[in-house]
């Protein structure tokens, strides 16, 4: 059934107009003016903005990490409300198995036919074998054109040291794979967290001290040399910190295709919330930590400029009770990762573009637009584009609200931004076409996503494809 959208103003990551949008078999048919008697459905957008469906490249779902396991896909019906028709999940990689062995076994068991929006997967390396470096072809192939590696966890199978990031940077780049990194310094990382336990120093306020900037931004800077020595693009995932968005802007200067994602919880959230009584600082912890709040204008303005490109949520769905509680007495035990994949675009709207520090242009372009492009789903996902998927969001600036756990639908017994004023929502909904989303509330079916394959990085931009 060929639907309208009417009198919105339609939004896109270089432009803001108003227009029409017509859907027609799960595509964008037309924009413009003129489009009526084409469909069968008309839905009045008058007052409201039309954006493409979000793209959180960041998402942890089903992850076995740290002896618990995150909330799975049937979980991303929170992803929908929020905004977001496509998630890029990074795929655990179980002891002994190869990358792609692991994809086949993450999509299988645990993805297909749970997830309420369109996903795509980053290989994710937690396992340093040999046989690592001989399959980014394969995985290409396979449609996934990015992999993560760790240079955190030291002591655990997944930090990779400077000779394996290298490596895979050569190789990823032989096939346009994109190579991502998690940029802390492990080393030091581990003499301060045993130092801090030895002065039973183990309340969560400890997990920041132990991970202070310092060993994020020297990671990040490390990263960048590495991928200057390799001629390959690196990609910085959830830069929490001024100093580390600024070695990857001085990078980026230098001729470096060196390029950064923010996450809300940097935005928004401080070591304030850290030292919170009675344990509840534990919903807080993740890494890198929370920082000191001064730091949130440099990194609403790294957005802006484009220093950072990219907004992930780094969704990690733990409870607090018999999941974060795991922690107690020793905050090197707490799983480290908070949700977040529900209120993506509430957080940029509300604290970015109503308080002046973002344009309705950058919201789409840091939020669908540009993630599409780095993990190859570019233009058929992320933009308001005739002939991309009718991924749409129509979002209603009237809207006001509080965010709380008791309307969210990530499934957990905590939200991370509770009691948060949200000024705006995604009213309506639309996944290829099929209303998932109406008055805020979620009306499509679990299981209705499907998987995408990603297109080599850079190949996605220049408009060709490998296949």
């Amino acid at each position: 059934m060929a639907i309208l959208i009417k009198n919105g103003t339609i939004v896109t990551a270089t432009d803001q107009f108003k227009g029409n949008l017509l859907i027609d078999q799960e595509k964008i048919k037309a924009i413009g003016s003129g489009l009526d008697g084409r469909a069968e459905q008309v839905i009045d957008a008058e007052g409201k903005y039309i954006l493409p469906g979000g793209i959180d490249g960041h998402t942890h779902f089903s992850l076995p990490f740290m002896g618990t396991i995150t909330a799975g896909f049937e979980t991303t019906v929170a992803a929908i409300v929020g905004g977001t028709t496509t998630i890029v999940d990074f795929v655990p990689q179980p002891q002994g198995m190869s990358l792609l062995d692991s994809m086949a076994k993450h999509r299988e068991e645990k993805a297909d036919g749970k997830a309420a929006v369109d996903y795509g997967f980053h290989a994710m390396v937690m396992e340093a074998q040999k046989g690592i470096f001989e399959e980014p072809p394969a995985l290409v192939k396979a449609g996934i054109p990015t992999i993560k590696l760790f240079m955190a966890y030291k002591g655990t199978p997944f930090n990779s040291d400077d000779a394996t990031i290298f490596q895979m940077l050569q190789k990823a780049k032989e096939v346009g794979m994109l190579t991502m990194v998690h940029a802390e310094n492990g080393d030091v990382i581990d003499v301060l967290q045993k130092q801090l336990i030895a002065e039973k120093k183990t309340d969560p306020q400890y997990h920041a001290v132990s991970r202070p900037a310092v060993v994020e931004a020297e990671a990040t800077s490390r990263a960048t040399m590495l991928a200057k020595a390799a001629n390959a693009p690196i990609f910085v995932v959830h830069v929490s910190c001024t100093e580390a968005m600024a070695a990857i802007r001085e990078a980026k200067k230098q001729g470096i295709a060196a390029f950064g994602e923010t996450c809300p919880h940097y935005l928004t959230l401080s070591v304030d919330n850290l030292v919170k009584p009675n344990f509840e600082g534990a919903k807080y912890v993740c890494s890198p930590p929370l920082r000191e709040p001064w730091h949130h204008d440099h990194i609403w303005q790294a957005l802006q400029e484009g220093w950072l490109q990219v907004l992930g949520s780094d969704h990690c769905g733990f409870n607090f009770k018999g999941q974060k509680e795991m922690g107690r007495g020793d905050f090197t035990k707490i799983p480290n990762g908070a949700p977040g994949v529900e209120n993506r675009l509430a957080i940029l709207y509300t604290y970015g573009v109503l308080k002046g520090k973002l344009s309705l242009q950058r919201l789409v372009d840091v939020f669908a637009t540009a993630p599409a492009k780095f993990y190859g789903l570019y233009p058929w996902k992320g933009s308001i584009f005739i002939g991309a998927d009718a991924d749409v969001v129509i979002f209603d600036p009237k809207y006001s609200g509080k965010i709380s756990v008791q309307t969210s639908m990530q499934g957990l017994d905590f939200n991370t931004y509770e009691g948060f004023q949200q000024e705006g929502r995604a009213e309506k909904v639309f996944l290829r076409g099929k209303l998932s989303v109406d008055q805020g509330k979620f009306v499509g079916q679990k299981g209705q996503g499907k998987f995408v394959k990603g297109e080599p990085y850079g190949l996605a931009y220049a408009g060709q494809s490998w296949k």
